[in-house]
């Protein structure tokens, strides 16, 4: 009988370990090709949906996400989504095209996030190339208890932290100051920071989430969001980009883990943008 117990667990854990194995090798490339047909386009972000779902599934199962990173597959499929939506918020027509071939939910999630990225581009346009810093971000079980946190101490939902924390640095991945001097994971101006943060630490991810919890309730939350984040960062585009993510992780239990598990895209010389974090990025 034990002999017949030990060798089910074996052949189970020979499958687990298979099935792992088999999603890895599913998983696009860092470098993959995207197409620009409409077509391929769509059948890509389709089959990438829901093969990014299965993988965090299998993530969130095996040890929440506080135990560690995202997968490798779990970082692989969501890198080709972020590609292939960077491209496709760069060429309108493209993007139309590519949309009206999708699902109801995909089509929604993708207009939501091409705009924030195209609004946020639009945003860093004027910026003078400044010297970028990347770090690890804090896991994401632990940036989740914060949110909760703070959302439970100031009433400013969980679901627009996370989005600011994400526009604002990538959930902590960028680790250098803004070129307007702001400074920490949620991206404060030192005055500012001294009279909302609450005698915290503005490098530290909790701290920094309560701080900006602080002063988004001072500026107007939960009641009006849109004025609360104009008061965080002046800005129309600013302001409707972090609604557009914090819509789509209110929507969607997935969103927050994809979104943690993008990379940090910059601008390169001489045009376009390279991406500093990652598979296959060397520090």
């Amino acid at each position: 009988m034990l002999l017949r117990l030990l060798a089910t667990a074996i052949a189970a854990l020979s499958l687990n370990v298979a099935r792992a194995v088999d999603v890895s090798a599913a998983a696009p490339q860092a470098d993959a090709s995207i197409p620009r047909d409409p077509r391929a386009l769509a059948t890509g972000l389709t089959r990438g949906d829901r093969s990014l779902r299965r993988a965090i599934d299998a993530w969130r199962r095996h040890g929440e996400p506080a135990a560690g990173p995202p997968p490798d597959d779990v970082i692989l499929e969501a890198l080709y989504q972020q590609r292939t939506l960077r491209m496709l918020s760069r060429d309108p027509g493209l993007k139309r095209r590519t949309i009206r071939r999708l699902g109801p939910r995909l089509q929604r999630s993708t207009s939501e996030m091409t705009l924030a990225l195209r609004d946020l581009r639009r945003l860093s346009a004027g910026w003078p190339a400044h010297r970028i810093r990347t770090g690890p971000p804090k896991p994401l079980g632990s940036l989740l208890g914060y949110y909760r946190e703070a959302q439970r101490r100031f009433g400013v939902g969980q679901h627009v932290l996370a989005a600011v924390n994400l526009v604002e640095s990538s959930f902590g991945r960028l680790r250098n100051n803004s070129v307007a001097g702001a400074q920490g994971p949620m991206q404060f101006i030192p005055a500012t920071w001294r009279a909302y943060g609450l005698g915290g630490d503005v490098d530290d991810p909790h701290d920094a989430i309560l701080g900006a919890a602080n002063y988004l309730r001072r500026s107007g939350a939960p009641a009006n969001y849109a004025r609360a984040l104009y008061a965080y960062n002046p800005s129309a585009l600013y302001v409707n980009a972090v609604l557009r993510y914090a819509r789509l992780i209110a929507r969607d239990r997935y969103a927050v883990y994809a979104l943690y598990s993008w990379q940090v895209f910059v601008k390169a010389r001489g045009g376009g943008e390279r991406r500093v974090t990652g598979p296959g990025i060397t520090a």
